[in-house]
């Protein structure tokens, strides 16, 4: 699977609506749409500049829904043709429960991630989020043309 288009994240992000979490992965009521707008929406307060972290924490659950169990690594291999090397980083990394490397980035996300799980405030909607995911893969894209 390959994700060639803002558009098709978003679908994927939208089919993840009203879908179960994962109670293996200590899953709160949230499910994993609701649980990447609070992640994301965490990420802006706490880090308004960043907006590939934001992106990062906006697209980590969607694995939880398509691939329960080992959703990580997949996610980030998913993402990264589009959104780039530092949010498939990050994505990746987020999850891997070996000792965490002293990296803001990674802690910051990993906090909101959990965070995320239980809390309970209106985190907007995905449309919110489309020109976000748009700047953020054109600039992919021009990095890309410059390598």
């Amino acid at each position: 699977m390959e994700l060639r288009s803002v558009e098709e994240l978003m679908g994927l992000l939208y089919a993840c609506r009203g879908a179960r979490p994962d109670p293996g992965r200590g899953g709160g009521p949230a499910d994993p749409h609701t649980h990447a707008l609070r992640t994301a929406a965490l990420l802006r307060r706490r880090r308004p500049a960043d907006k590939e972290l934001q992106v990062a924490g906006l697209v980590s659950p969607v694995g939880v829904f398509l691939w329960p169990g080992d959703p990580a690594g997949r996610t980030a291999t998913l993402v990264r043709p589009l959104l780039g090397a530092r949010v498939a980083r990050l994505v990746h990394r987020q999850a891997v429960p070996e000792p965490w490397p002293q990296d803001d980035d990674l802690l910051g996300l990993r906090q909101a991630y959990e965070e995320a799980r239980t809390a309970v405030f209106d985190a907007g909607v995905l449309e919110d989020w489309r020109t976000v995911l748009e700047l953020t893969a054109a600039r992919n894209t021009r990095l890309g043309a410059l390598d």
